[in-house]
């Protein structure tokens, strides 16, 4: 419920506060004081975009605050956005002179959106602009939905539609991943299949190198080590004989001196190691073998791996073995991302399924609230006034299911007998519009737990006993929520608890808008004025009085 709303710098408002009442509130005023002002203000503490335009002073900050009283049911919407739940709460919007806008709720700054998500929970502006939306199939749904109150169902419903629409584009965006990958699939497939069957190994180009070096100097090699062998120990100046013979020289005067001693064990030593070297050169030489098939054969191989190499631009096998492994990487995805889109198949099915069965339940429900709706709406009609009109309500299918289920909502109506129910906007004057919309409202705020409801100047094209009637219906609307009506007929305003009057003022040369609550005395002369005008007569104050039940 809306207990206070402030406004400062704001249009022709430079401040005013407005204290409302539990019941019904009723605005009266000027043509031109500036009634819809209020609502332009509280619409951007509801979420709405704002202007500096509309600013009373262009030098100051615009800080529109509402005070509410707040139902614990909207507990879990504080605390989901980490506002502080408070019962009297505060909706504050500040619009500095540069035009940036900062919203808070409780003195949380929260972004705009949110704002709009809590307000549209406190208060439903139905302007005579809004009646239009009773051409909206989305509005009409609603009002079924309302009567139908299936409020979790449907909630449930979304919200499991909402996941089914992720997981259909996730799906897509596997499938278009997959059928990409698809489309390299065979290439890749040859890729790896070609690195696969050349059984690369680490190390085996450089061993490979190594022994085709070998082999292709297999000649050469075998002649030194020949030629080394023989100058050890076969030629005539061969080192061996030539140093057994030194050591022979040796020993004959070792008797002589101990350092010769050493000097023939050292000789001797050198001999054995000489010995071993003879003996490996002839063992190497013996082991060097030309051998064409298998220089081609290593040829061969290596001719495939630098083929390789340059066709995937690497230098080496170990890079060669890392795009193998990425390639058998890629093709194991492939078979998982099948997998994973027949999973995610299964999932959708099963969610479509669900979907399918709870779209039964919201339209079984909504066939039977169709039924209340036509006989409540046709009631409200004929307390109005219009005790021939009628809505007909169609249910049809849709051809896919949508966030709301399978059903297309047609709403028709018709102000007389004898005429075929058709589309509102087509067979609707104004004050018909208005007063089937106040139909509408006024059944669906039975079953709806929003507090707080305005209406602006719906009264458009009724007047006489039908003004008297529609009050009649505004007020019975207090026995479920607050209610604000800013209205210019005196038959609806005699029916508020209570009275608030919008006037003009002329404060040096600027021209202000104020607001103030109405006594008893001064409502009698409010109404009788808009009874009669300016300077009402004796019987003009008379019937404000009995309007107002004062007889």
């Amino acid at each position: 419920m809306l207990q206070k709303l402030s406004i400062r710098n704001y249009a022709l408002i430079d401040s005013v506060e407005l204290e409302l009442d539990k019941g019904l509130n009723i605005i009266t005023g000027e043509t031109g004081a500036g009634k819809s002002i209020m609502l332009g203000a509280l619409s951007l503490i509801l979420g709405q975009r704002a202007e500096t335009k509309y600013f009373f002073n262009q030098d100051k900050k615009c800080i529109i605050e509402g005070f509410f009283h707040i139902e614990e049911r909207m507990r879990p919407l504080f605390e989901d956005n980490e506002i502080d739940f408070q019962e009297e709460g505060i909706l504050r919007r500040e619009i500095s002179k540069d035009g940036k806008s900062r919203a808070f709720i409780n003195d949380t700054p929260v972004a705009l959106s949110l704002m709009k998500q809590v307000g549209e929970k406190l208060i439903d502006i139905h302007s005579q602009h809004a009646t239009l939306a009773v051409n909206d199939a989305g509005f009409q749904l609603e009002v079924v939905d309302t009567l139908a109150d299936h409020q979790d169902l449907l909630l449930n419903y979304r919200s499991l539609f909402k996941d089914y629409k992720k997981k259909q584009q996730q799906l897509q965006a596997m499938q278009q991943a997959a059928n990409e990958a698809r489309s390299k699939q065979d290439y890749e497939q040859f890729l790896f299949s070609e690195l696969e069957q050349a059984a690369l190994k680490t190390g085996e180009q450089e061993s490979l190198e190594a022994e085709l070096e070998l082999l292709n100097n297999a000649e050469s090699i075998k002649r030194s080590l020949v030629n080394s062998y023989q100058l050890l120990s076969e030629q005539e100046t061969a080192v061996l004989p030539m140093l057994k013979e030194v050591i022979v020289q040796l020993q004959s005067i070792e008797k002589f001196d101990p350092d010769y001693t050493a000097l023939t064990e050292r000789l001797r030593s050198a001999l054995i190691e000489l010995k071993d070297i003879a003996q490996e050169t002839v063992g190497f030489e013996e082991n060097i073998v030309f051998n064409p098939s298998r220089i081609e054969e290593i040829n061969s191989r290596l001719d495939l791996i630098y083929s390789l190499q340059q066709k995937h631009r690497v230098n080496g096998i170990q890079e060669l073995l890392v795009i193998q492994e990425q390639l058998s990487d890629n093709l194991s995805s492939l078979l998982n991302s099948d997998e994973q889109i027949e999973r995610l198949n299964q999932e959708i099915s099963a969610i479509r399924k669900q979907l399918e069965q709870q779209s039964d339940l919201l339209s079984g429900n909504r066939s039977k609230a169709i039924v209340t709706a036509e006989n409540q709406v046709k009631e409200v009609l004929n307390q109005v006034g219009m005790p021939n009109a009628r809505i007909q309500i169609t249910q049809g299918k849709l051809e896919e299911l949508n966030r709301d289920g399978i059903d297309a909502i047609n709403l028709l109506f018709s102000a007389n007998s004898g005429q075929a129910p058709a589309p509102v906007g087509k067979v609707a004057s104004g004050g018909e519009l208005s007063r089937l919309m106040l139909a509408i409202k006024s059944i669906m705020a039975k079953h709806t737990a929003l507090p707080t409801l305005i209406f602006d100047e719906i009264d458009t094209g009724i007047s006489g006993e039908t003004a008297l009637r529609v009050g009649n219906v505004i007020g019975d609307l207090e026995q479920n929520m607050q209610v604000v009506c800013i209205t210019h007929l005196p038959q609806i305003a005699a029916k508020g608890d209570a009275h608030y009057f919008v006037y003009k003022q002329e404060e040096g040369e600027r021209t202000t808008t104020g607001i103030r609550k109405l006594k008893p005395e001064e409502r009698i002369q409010v109404i009788a004025e808009m009874l009669s005008g300016k300077t009402p007569g004796a019987s003009a104050l008379k019937n404000a009085q009995e309007l107002l039940g004062m007889n």
